[in-house]
């Protein structure tokens, strides 16, 4: 037997294999298709404080190795999740963290408050990728000072595993996560979507009704790598990988990158049993390579 699991901070998963936030539901919406307690850890869909109804439509789009999405963060807000969504999910043997999205410090804060009250869930994902409407609409994460204010305000309230998700449309990724564990991140995962543009050339318009969105799946796959491996050089917490991952074969290569975990996106639309067949393939390929454990091989890039 081969030891698959992995430590992230306080928080201990069975296996290194994630969810993303916004592409696994809530996760019992899976629940026909695996066994969802087999899976690490699962990021539930960004959660606000108050309700949203996210962009008009249309708001997603293929492109080649891709998907553009701008739903703008739709959910029923905190109060919803912790009333109808959390006793459902709370006797699920798995880490069920959710990802928190704000337009302003305040808004993280509440929200991290009340989910810091649930005894079942371990751990937040803080989206730093939000448009601070206080500052213009400029990203949280895309700025230093920005990045650190948010961090640094839910750190004073949150006291489980606080997980940063960063932005890649930044000049320096580094800088940003180097910030936000400063500030106090027990883990940093990365990388949240590309901006992205489709044009439809007959209608000579744009394809989103935002105009812009966010890139994710196999084509944004080596910009993420290249992130992961920049930040896991500099940072001591734990890094968590994600960006294009389709198959064990993908996630493998962000473990050699530096990541101590990783979470699938894209994929959950394409195959819903991926999660599975992607711990499955880590573990045949660590006793192909005759390793003992998932931990020989974080952070093992011969470079």
């Amino acid at each position: 037997m081969v030891d698959l699991s992995v430590k992230l901070g306080k928080l201990q998963l069975k296996n290194p294999v994630m969810t993303a936030s916004g592409t696994f539901g809530y996760g019992t919406e899976y629940c026909d298709f695996i066994d969802i307690s087999r899976i690490g850890g699962i990021i539930v869909k960004g959660t606000t404080l108050r309700r949203r109804e996210g962009n008009p439509y249309p708001r997603m789009a293929e492109t080649p190795s891709g998907m553009l999405n701008a739903v703008g963060l739709q959910n029923k807000g905190v109060d919803y999740f912790i009333e109808k969504i959390n006793p459902v999910i709370k006797d699920i043997d798995t880490n069920f963290l959710v990802n928190v999205s704000g337009s302003t410090v305040d808004d993280y804060v509440i929200t991290a408050e009340k989910i810091n009250e649930l005894d079942n869930i371990p751990g937040i994902e803080l989206n730093i990728s939000c448009p601070n409407v206080k500052e213009g609409g400029m990203a949280f994460g895309t700025s230093c000072p920005s990045a650190a204010s948010v961090v640094r305000e839910v750190r004073k309230v949150y006291k489980k595993e606080l997980m940063v998700k960063l932005s890649p449309n930044v000049t320096n990724i580094v800088d940003i996560a180097q910030v936000v564990e400063a500030e106090g991140a027990d883990s940093i995962s990365l990388i949240n979507t590309l901006l992205g543009m489709a044009v439809d050339a007959e209608k000579r318009k744009p394809v989103l009704s935002t105009i812009t969105g966010g890139l994710s799946g196999p084509a944004v796959k080596p910009v993420a790598l290249r992130m992961v491996w920049q930040v896991a050089q500099v940072v001591k917490v734990p890094v968590v990988g994600m960006g294009g991952i389709m198959n064990a074969t993908d996630a493998i290569e962000f473990l050699l990158a530096g990541a101590s975990a990783v979470q699938i996106g894209t994929a959950n639309f394409i195959d819903p049993t991926v999660t599975v067949k992607v711990i499955e393939g880590i573990e045949e390929y660590l006793k192909r390579h005759n390793f003992s454990s998932v931990q020989d091989i974080i952070g093992a890039l011969e470079v």
